[in-house]
């Protein structure tokens, strides 16, 4: 019996181990998005970056305007004349007026729907994917990306974060460089501090389209929790009531 314990221990550490390698091997690591999403102004600003620099190509066909209007307290005019670009009426799902055919002759590939990207990869990837590009004259479009490399994506938001080179490690004999850092060269019209800032605010933004319900069920949360107290209250003093007697 000791043995077939200690053997289920073994295995149940080595899985563990296992798994941590796994996670080890799978990139380097990621600095933290820092997002929020009852940070209301902090979805507007994501929602205004998006809608100016990223729906040229990408669309968010799990989301109506309507809906963005309602969950980050914008009236319909704000959004009809500051984040619709297009002919799309107030009720549409958000859709880039990027021809599929001109997306494959420009990029190789249509750019991928942004609606779930953040769900799939995570807010730290996406934050990190964000601030990793740096130009690369090896490149075809002339930018390369340190967390997605050789990605088809020409860097939209260079005019804000300016333009990043790559500093390399020494490379040792036999072995490709690696990239050390990523250093401004030419600055943007944001200081780094402001940079990223608006990149956690994008962020923050694809975060909450990936499941908008999520505003919703954590204002809920809170009710569900105080409830379960008061619940709880009454449940000890009825059990007081009960016992008073028996004892």
């Amino acid at each position: 019996m000791i043995k077939r314990y200690i053997s289920t221990i073994a295995l149940a550490l080595g899985l563990l181990l296992g798994t941590t390698a796994v996670m080890a091997d799978e990139g380097p690591e990621l600095p933290s998005a820092g997002t929020n999403l009852r940070d209301q102004a902090s979805l507007q600003r994501g929602a205004h970056l998006f809608f100016n620099y990223c729906v040229g190509c990408h669309s968010l066909k799990y989301v109506r305007y309507e809906r963005i209007a309602d969950d980050l307290g914008l009236s319909e005019q704000d959004v009809m004349q500051n984040l619709n670009f297009t002919d799309a009426k107030f009720g549409d799902t958000v859709i880039s007026h990027m021809p599929p055919d001109d997306a494959q002759k420009f990029f190789g590939k249509a750019p991928p729907d942004l609606s779930l990207e953040v769900s799939a990869k995570g807010p730290d990837w996406v934050f990190a994917y964000l601030n990793g590009f740096y130009l690369d004259p090896k490149s075809p479009i002339g930018w390369n990306n340190t967390i997605l490399p050789n990605a088809a994506m020409p860097f939209p938001l260079w005019e804000l974060q300016g333009q990043q080179i790559a500093v390399m490690k020494p490379a040792k004999s036999g072995e490709d460089p690696q990239i050390d850092k990523l250093t401004l060269l030419h600055p943007g019209r944001l200081t780094p501090e402001q940079y990223q800032q608006a990149t956690r605010d994008l962020t923050n933004f694809l975060e909450y389209v990936s499941e908008p319900a999520a505003l919703q069920r954590r204002h809920y949360g809170i009710w569900v929790v105080l409830f379960l107290l008061a619940f709880t209250f009454l449940a000890y003093l009825l059990k007081k009531e009960y016992w008073k007697d028996v004892h």
